[in-house]
């Protein structure tokens, strides 16, 4: 997620060994099942293979793909040349917003910021043996789905690669990508009902700004640029909550006055290594300072003047990462003043979310994407519904109606003490609700344990899928309905697969656009028991 700092890099040979390696096993019906690779390995694989078949693929095969790599080596028609310009057709785009076309030889050429019907003339900037990578020089014929981008640093910020794509453009891409990934790598027949969609500006209560310090010295934030850590600076984002460039130009001019020091990630010196901001639905605004050192003497006195120039801040807190590395929030909290958490609405429940609280960036969408959930989930009175990745509860806490005993589990111990106090909130007790601090398949066995049995489950996994463990633990919960909802169509795929392997089968599927302008797709499904 670009606008949260978050930048992915891969290499020639990252992307040959996700290749080579992605037919790893079958399970018995004979689909393949692919490794927890990284998404865009895996997409880049799927996409690759289509382009050479004009076709799905429901099959892999390992001798194929090598056969296929060997024959691309020899046939010197296909081979590109770096710094030579090819002028292409763009028939498909990738997640991150590169185009994807064939020279007239037949060499598949990524171009980042091209669409899809695109004609362009692209510099061919590196070669591998299998695909190039282009820069794009000429827009020969512009796609009718390309529109004038409405932001000023379009091709410069990583944060929004689809500005110039038609909104109805959008969707379509991300239900086919959706499509895509249920057919080519879990080899399913279940096909995705549709996108929903909502607002596409101003829609994110959270960004996470990277700092740095401009010629004079002063404390400056932007997003970085594609594919680095070059920060692009960026007075205002058309992505981010209204409220949010007022404070966060607060918050630098009060530190550059304390002379704060950017965090340089080259040297390891410095202390400030982002601004982390969060809004609830009612305006209010958490803010967290990401440093180096917890220490919180050289900030005495900064939320008294933040607050004075910014009265909807209602909590500072320091996040401390001394490591050297690309994450970007430590385990450890400091507050300097404030309530311990913002509160916030959804699905007419009250929740409270810490800074360390998963919570989803887009209110008016999660809400719709939570009633799909719990439509699909659908427990009566009486059952046990098992919420895994559960957060600070909102899915559980949204599709458990009265009656309905919930048991939810989480490895982030601020998440869990947000999703108790959230059940209480709302109403529930110990006897009806229980949230577990560990790993999601030993909370599975928690479950039955704790209520005897399980008859629906909700997974909500990060975006590399479930773990062998927790799918065997699936397997064997005896869950009547199994709700699966993911950010990353390729892991979700894979994971649908091994589950229609046993005793499941994927019956309903809709996806749900969270993240406007960007790749990203949100996708619920529903699996059913097959007897």
């Amino acid at each position: 997620d670009a606008i949260d700092g978050v930048t992915v890099e891969m290499t020639a040979e990252e992307i040959s060994a996700a290749t080579s390696s992605a037919a790893s096993s079958k399970n018995s019906s004979g689909r393949l099942i692919l490794a927890p690779l990284p998404s865009f390995f895996v997409f880049i694989y799927i996409l690759l293979r289509a382009l050479e078949n004009h076709g799905p693929i429901h099959k892999y095969s390992t001798n194929r793909v090598e056969k296929q790599r060997k024959t691309m080596k020899k046939d010197k028609k296909t081979v590109l040349e770096k710094n030579t310009y090819v002028d292409l057709d763009v028939a498909d785009m990738t997640p991150d917003g590169s185009g994807v076309g064939r020279t007239a030889e037949g060499a598949v050429v990524f171009v980042p910021g091209a669409l899809a019907g695109d004609r362009v003339r692209t510099k061919i900037i590196k070669t591998t043996s299998g695909y190039g990578v282009g820069r794009l020089e000429a827009l020969l014929s512009p796609s009718p789905d390309r529109v004038e981008a409405d932001c000023p640093q379009h091709g410069r910020c990583g944060g929004c690669c689809f500005s110039a794509l038609r909104a109805d453009a959008e969707t379509r891409f991300k239900q086919k990508l959706v499509n895509d990934a249920l057919r080519r790598v879990g080899g399913l027949t279940l096909e995705c009902e549709g996108v929903e969609t909502g607002t596409r500006t101003h829609y994110r209560n959270k960004a996470v700004y990277p700092v740095a310090e401009d010629e004079s010295g002063a404390l400056c934030t932007g997003f970085f640029a594609r594919r680095s850590h070059r920060i692009v600076r960026q007075e205002s984002c058309l992505l981010e909550n209204a409220a949010f460039p007022a404070v966060r130009e607060a918050v630098t001019a009060l530190l550059t006055a304390r002379r704060i020091r950017a965090y340089d990630e080259t040297t390891g010196k410095g202390l400030l290594r982002h601004i982390f901001l969060r809004a609830s639905r009612s305006g209010e605004l958490c803010v967290v300072l990401v440093v180096t050192d917890g220490d919180p003497k050289p900030f005495d006195g900064f939320a008294a003047e933040l607050t004075a120039r910014c009265p909807t801040v209602k909590s500072v807190w320091l996040n401390v990462n001394a490591e050297r590395t690309n994450v970007i929030l430590g385990r450890a909290c400091v507050k300097l003043w404030g309530e311990d958490c913002l509160t916030d609405t959804l699905c007419g429940r009250v929740f409270s979310i810490s800074p360390l609280s998963f919570y989803q960036v887009n209110a008016e969408m999660a809400e719709r994407l939570y009633a799909q959930a719990a439509a699909y989930a659908a427990p009566a009175p009486g059952d046990v519904l098992l919420d895994l990745y559960c957060g600070a509860g909102t899915i559980g806490l949204c599709a458990a109606g009265d009656g309905v005993r919930l048991f939810g589990t989480e490895i982030v111990p601020e998440a869990v003490e947000n999703a108790r106090e959230n059940a209480h909130r709302n109403g529930r007790t110990e006897a009806d609700t229980r949230f577990f601090l560990g790993d999601a398949a030993e909370g599975v066995e928690a479950c039955r344990q704790a209520f005897g049995r399980v008859d629906v489950a909700l997974v909500d996994p990060p975006r590399k899928g479930l773990t062998p463990d927790v799918t065997a633990a699936l397997l064997a919960c005896g869950a009547k309905r199994i709700v699966y909802t993911s950010c990353n169509p390729a892991t979700l795929a894979r994971d649908l697969a091994l589950l229609e392997a046993g005793p499941y089968r994927a019956d309903r599927c809709r996806a749900f656009d969270l993240f406007p302008r960007t790749g990203h797709v949100e996708t619920c499904v529903l699996l059913s028991g097959k007897e």
